[in-house]
């Protein structure tokens, strides 16, 4: 069981909150929507919950069955997917999955040419990821992270780049691959989040600028 616990979180930019006092918990087999307006701080408090960017204020808490998890080595238990991270577009799509699969684990569920075949990508496996059409690079990002052994999912936009069936498959990529997991979703779109049991408005927690 994984669970991340956020007190009384708080990020700052020069003399602007962009959240205060937020708290957030969650656990394996929960799902929690991150919502607010474009430019109201959803992909920096992604970026604080995965150890990328220091909290300003507030303590953020791991654990694995219970055992604490350092925020240095948070990494190892979690996968993301955002639009300001890129894929190595040299790659072929062949070469990126064995090189992204010798740091976390498959999914013991399927193996290689099947979890190409549930990307969509059965005819790009020796394709430059650079001639990946931008649906492509996005089913690309979401499959890694819903395949990977990694209890933590934190997705930003998730279906960004889909057409109506990429919006689809990634409502059963939910449904069938992240029901054990514990999912963080950063949207404004209810197409991405309307299953979640939790929805934190960031709007709650916003604070004005220092006087």
């Amino acid at each position: 069981m994984f669970s991340v616990n956020l007190e009384l979180g708080g990020k700052r930019f020069q003399r602007e909150w962009i959240f205060k006092q937020l708290p957030l918990r969650a656990s394996s087999g929960e799902k929690i929507a991150i919502t607010g307006g474009n430019g109201s701080g959803k992909s920096t408090l992604l970026k604080c919950l995965s150890a990328q960017m220091p909290l300003t204020e507030g303590t953020l808490h791991f654990s694995w069955n219970e055992k604490p998890i350092p925020a240095e080595d948070i990494y190892q238990y979690l996968v993301i997917s955002a639009p300001y991270l890129e894929l190595p577009e040299e790659f072929t799509l062949r070469e990126f999955l064995r090189f992204h699969f010798s740091f976390k684990k498959l999914n013991p569920e399927v193996d290689a040419k099947e979890l190409v075949k549930l990307l969509y990508l059965e005819n790009a496996v020796d394709k430059p990821i650079s001639l990946f059409s931008s649906g492509m690079k996005q089913r690309l990002k979401l499959g890694i992270c819903f395949f990977s052994q990694a209890p933590l999912i934190l997705l930003d936009e998730p279906t960004s780049n889909l057409d109506a069936r990429g919006i689809q498959w990634y409502r059963n990529l939910v449904t069938d691959y992240g029901a054990n997991k514990c999912l963080l979703i950063a949207s404004n779109d209810s197409r991405e989040y309307d299953f979640c049991e939790q929805i934190l408005s960031l709007e709650d927690y916003k604070r004005q600028r220092l006087l």
